[in-house]
């Protein structure tokens, strides 16, 4: 495979559909049914030979309500010392490729190929016999892994520092924590020298310090020539330990490409309120009388469309709307908000130009711009408004949740978190002056 650790070629697989149960009003219908019911049996199994033709006379078939195709012609490679995420919605088939690769299940058409010893994590105490111990399990899974027990101990007391649970490494596991659990997992799994590990969404089990932790070992592993596969919903950390992503929808690959790229794909594909909305026919737009907005966007200072954000850059919110009425003060004004819920910012349109002036009839574009090193790393939602100043009143024309941003952090040292990788809070982050005064002896 020369340089390739992971090859997979037209992969897809195929699940059976149960039938559902049917509910009955009456005793009489419940009756029938029971009589009926193993003669539907007998017919249901009989056809169950036609399976296989499913799975090569009609490929990717979707009209048929019993079967179920979860990928569909899935194909990409992985160089050695990769990390490769994997991203989609929930039902997309990330579990299920990643299972086909760590061979749990096989596919149904396709191919896979795979240099070297695989070490994986897909669901919380996964590997591990609930009845042996934490200090036993490690041995298990070494042994699983093709290792011999000279390689396990050499590397036993760093499983054991990494995983924090020396004080219950002789306690049966069925009795840890799911926390417990992923921590020794995910020590094992990567502490066992793989040289392919993939990793599921299960840290999200974990602790911030402990994600910071994981991170910061797969990326150890991948530097040191083993490939990684990771499939999380957190954009900032496959933004962060990811150059390339896989975007998978409804078991097919949507896009391979730079990790940014593909994260603006999915939180394209993943809401509708994007980084651009736009009302071209005026009966539809949102407003009233007075006004109506016709378009919203976040843009980059080269005018392109910013659907995810380096923390370093600026970005621009830009509102188009239209004065149907002449003869009021308006303020274009636009609002960030975190994922709890909380306003981070609002911010309302004051320039000269406008101020205290009534505006006539015409199409407007407002810019405000967010500066470079202001807003932390995360998601944020954005909401629009134009108000009008009457004398007696305050009218609002307001579109909430409008809008999406991402920001992303790259770790490069040039930010406010300088070279802390670490938990940062705060949903802003500015680069702030310091000065330190200094006093010898």
């Amino acid at each position: 495979m020369g340089n390739i650790a992971v090859k997979v070629e037209g992969i897809a697989k195929l699940y059976r559909i149960g039938s559902k149960a049917e509910s009955h009003d009456s005793l009489g219908g419940a009756f029938i049914d029971m009589i009926r019911q193993p003669i539907a049996n007998y017919r249901k199994y009989k056809s169950l030979y036609k399976f296989d033709d499913v799975a090569t006379e009609d490929p990717f078939d979707t009209s048929r309500s019993d079967v179920l195709w979860a990928l569909k012609d899935i194909s990409f490679e992985v160089e050695k010392g990769g990390i490769l995420g994997i991203i989609g919605h929930n039902g997309a088939g990330k579990s299920t490729l990643l299972k086909i690769l760590s061979r749990i299940t096989p596919p149904t058409k396709g191919r896979i190929e795979i240099a070297g010893r695989v070490s994986s994590l897909l669901e919380v105490g996964t590997g591990f016999h609930p009845e042996l111990t934490g200090r036993e399990n490690v041995y298990l899974n070494g042994t699983v892994l093709g290792m011999k027990k000279r390689e396990i101990d050499r590397r036993f007391d760093e499983i054991i520092d990494f995983s924090g649970v020396e004080t219950f490494l002789d306690t049966p596991v069925k009795r840890y924590s799911s926390g417990m659990k992923v921590r020794l997992a995910f020590a094992v799994a990567a502490h066992l020298e793989p040289e392919v590990l993939i990793v599921d969404e299960v840290l999200a089990v974990g602790d911030a310090e402990f994600q910071k932790k994981c991170i910061d070992k797969m990326q150890d592993v991948g530097q040191q020539g083993a490939t990684v596969l990771f499939v999380s919903h957190n954009m900032p950390s496959i933004t962060r330990m990811c150059e390339r992503a896989v975007l998978l929808r409804d078991g097919v690959v949507l896009k391979d490409a730079p990790v940014t790229e593909v994260v603006s794909a999915y939180l394209k594909a993943d809401r509708t309120n994007t980084a651009e909305r736009s009302w071209p026919e005026r009966e539809t737009a949102p407003g009233g009388d007075v006004a109506r907005l016709r378009g919203i966007r976040l843009k980059k200072k080269n005018g392109g469309i910013a659907e995810v954000v380096n923390i370093r850059e600026s970005v621009g919110l830009e509102l188009e709307y239209e004065v149907l009425s002449g003869g009021h003060v308006m303020l274009p004004m636009f609002s960030f908000w975190d994922d709890q819920g909380n306003c981070v910012f609002l911010s309302v349109d004051q320039h000269e130009q406008w101020r205290k002036r009534e505006r006539p009839p015409g199409l407007y574009k407002s810019t405000g711009w967010v500066p470079g090193n202001f807003l932390a790393e995360g998601m944020f939602t954005i909401c629009t408004s134009l108000w009008l100043m009457e004398p007696r009143r305050l009218l609002e024309y307001q579109m909430k949740d409008v809008l999406v941003c991402q920001v992303v952090d790259d770790l490069k040292g040039d930010t406010a978190r300088g070279d802390w990788q670490g938990p940062f809070p705060g949903v802003v982050r500015p680069i702030l002056p310091w000065e330190t005064i200094t006093e010898t002896k």
